[in-house]
């Protein structure tokens, strides 16, 4: 088990200023034109899998970092380019997640290459959890998925919300309820094979930012999978059914595990979009002129640029310790990952907020990339569980106490 330290290894660093060289290069010059166009940006998508910053064999090697850093890393650069263009990228690694927490090693490596495709013809992949009517409340789920056991088939119906990817991707991981009378308790997740009939993705959300990601509703008709695409498999299920009907632990929720694996990578996007808007305000703040000197020589604007750092530090190192608890198998006691994401998130919307204000009228306008951070920002207080769920999930964990 690698021990927990700052200082970053070679080949992370590597790594790390790679990412930033195709973020610096590819991401930063095409940001504003794919943010206007609220498109999927498939020529940058193209670009990443050439070089192998889009594939599986990219996130198998980032898993393999004993200390969990490298998928930090990767995040951070990548949304420090750009939040919509990253979340086009790297939304295929919340399938893959579902896959490798959910499913049996066969099932992960038959399924996660295809959700990326090749160089020459990448894909993407969907995670779909959430529902109209379950959002932050996961055992609402009216998705069901019943069992027919003379074909090994499970037909699955019901609508998704929100998708990142939905409708457009080459494999979709669905969750649904098999027992509803059991809660969350009795969810289970499914992978919905390319061209399976049935599904069908509805129009694409207009959104506040990560306007160049894909985001839709999905809707499920009567689809029909395999046995072989429940995740984990079905002898694995009946007894975590049997263990819940008979009032024992079975272990977290599909969509829980899911979550509990990405919420370090994704306050670490939330670190990228910050520390791009504390950046160029710095850079404005030393270059801008007003009363005869530069306006960071006014303690109220290197104060806030002092806070503004301070803040994302803060908020790195609480992101890196859960990334290594969580890949070294340390238990979260205090939710430790519901604390990254919930710091980083918070701490993404305050910078890049004060970012704007820090460049007056200019960081109002489109001439200045700040305000597209801003929207951008807003989403991680948000999706992956809400500050109030994250703030619910350590209050019951230092508690021991169910507190609604």
């Amino acid at each position: 088990m690698a021990g927990f330290s700052l200082q970053l290894t070679d080949e992370q660093i590597q790594l790390r200023d790679w990412v930033h060289g195709f973020a610096r290069d590819v991401m930063r010059p095409a940001a504003a034109e794919w943010d206007e166009r609220e498109e999927t940006p498939w020529p940058i998508i193209q670009e990443a899998a050439k070089i192998g910053l889009y594939s599986f064999d990219l996130l198998a090697n980032a898993h393999a970092d004993e200390t969990g850093l490298s998928l930090c890393l990767i995040n951070e650069e990548l949304f420090w380019g750009d939040a919509g263009l990253a979340m086009a990228i790297m939304g295929t690694s919340l399938a893959v997640a579902a896959i490798f927490g959910s499913g049996t090693p066969e099932q992960l490596l038959e399924w996660a290459p295809q959700c990326f495709g090749d160089a020459t013809n990448p894909k993407v992949a969907a995670f779909c959890s959430t529902e109209p009517a379950a959002g932050s409340d996961v055992a609402a789920m009216r998705t069901r998925a019943v069992y027919d056991e003379a074909t090994d088939t499970w037909v699955l119906n019901g609508q998704k919300a929100f998708a990142t990817n939905g409708g457009i991707a080459n494999v979709h991981v669905v969750t649904a309820a098999v027992d509803p009378e059991l809660g969350a308790r009795g969810q289970a997740a499914f992978v919905i094979p390319p061209g399976t009939p049935g599904l069908v993705g509805g129009k694409k959300y207009r959104k506040l930012g990560l306007r160049a990601s894909h985001t839709a509703d999905v809707y499920l008709d009567d689809v029909r999978v395999p046995g072989s695409c429940l995740l984990g498999g079905r002898d694995k299920l009946l007894e975590r059914l049997d263990r819940a009907r008979r009032g024992q632990r079975t272990g977290q929720q599909a969509s829980m595990r899911t979550f509990e694996l990405t919420r370090p990578g994704v306050g670490a996007q939330a670190l990228g979009i910050g520390r791009a808007a504390y950046e160029y305000a710095l850079d404005y703040a030393r270059e801008r002129v007003q009363f005869g000197r530069p306006i960071i020589d006014n303690q109220a604007v290197a104060f806030a640029l002092a806070d503004m750092k301070m803040e994302l530090d803060a908020a790195r190192l609480l992101v890196w310790r859960a990334a290594w608890m969580g890949r070294t198998g340390q238990p979260f006691t205090a939710g430790e990952g519901s604390m990254s994401k919930l710091k980083a998130g918070e701490v993404a919307v305050a910078v890049t907020e004060k970012a704007v204000q820090l460049l007056g009228g200019a960081g109002y306008v489109r001439d200045h990339p700040v305000e597209r951070w801003y929207r951008d920002a807003k989403i991680y207080t948000i999706f992956e569980g809400t500050s109030e769920i994250q703030r619910l999930v350590i209050a019951r964990a230092i508690s021991g106490r169910h507190i609604t």
